[in-house]
Formats: structure tokens, sequence, C-alpha cells
């Protein structure tokens, strides 16, 4: 029997974590931890927010196990798990720094403002 893949079989997982990283061992820690979810193929959406997708549900297990198995004594972690649909509906905005204004370019903006 044939599975067929669609965007509600498909599945992402996601790894939120607030790992300390006040000692020499806490960040040791937390470098560990972010090296075994690259490993596993997870990719940084933010600095501690990470992602990975997966086939189904069954190969989001594996993964979630592998995550279960590494997590530090300290600190937070948190495993989220959506569909690709729900992935699909996501929105990503970057900011924009503006570029600084050259003096001539401030010069014709308040001419222009004084007309």
């Amino acid at each position: 029997m044939k599975t067929r893949l669609n965007a509600y079989r498909i599945m992402w997982l996601f790894v939120y974590f607030d790992l300390p990283t006040q000692t020499k061992q806490d960040k040791k820690a937390y470098a560990q931890f972010r090296k075994e979810l690259l490993f596993d193929g997870f990719m940084m959406i933010q600095y501690s927010i990470y992602a990975r997708h997966c086939a189904s549900r069954e190969n989001l297990e594996v993964h979630k196990k592998r995550v279960k198995s590494v997590i530090p004594e300290k600190g937070n972690v948190i495993l989220f798990e959506i569909t690709d649909k729900q992935f699909g509906m996501m929105e990503f905005y970057t900011g924009k720094t503006k570029p600084k204004k050259t003096p001539d370019q401030r010069i014709i903006q308040l001419e222009l403002e004084l007309f």
C-alpha cells in the first residue's frame, strides 16, 4: 500500500529553549545541545528556536525522542509539533533598517517640505 504525502501528514518539529549560560559548564551544555540539534537536521529559525521537517508522524517521534535524550539538566525546553499545512500559513517578517541619508538627500527633502 502506497502512502500518499500531503500537507496534513508531513510534520514539523520545533524546539524552543532557554538555557542558562552563566557558568563555563552551562555554556558547554548549551553549545552541546545546539550541536546535537544541528547534527540531527534542525535548522535555526531564531537564536533559541530550531525546526526540523519530518516526513511523517512516525519520523517526528524518532526525532522527538532524540531531542529528549540530549536535553540539558538546567533550563527550559519546549517541543512543539505542527503540520506542514500549518507551517505553510506562518508569516515571516524581517526588519529592515533605514539607510542613512547623505547631506544632499537631507537638503532635497527639506526643500520638498518647504514647497
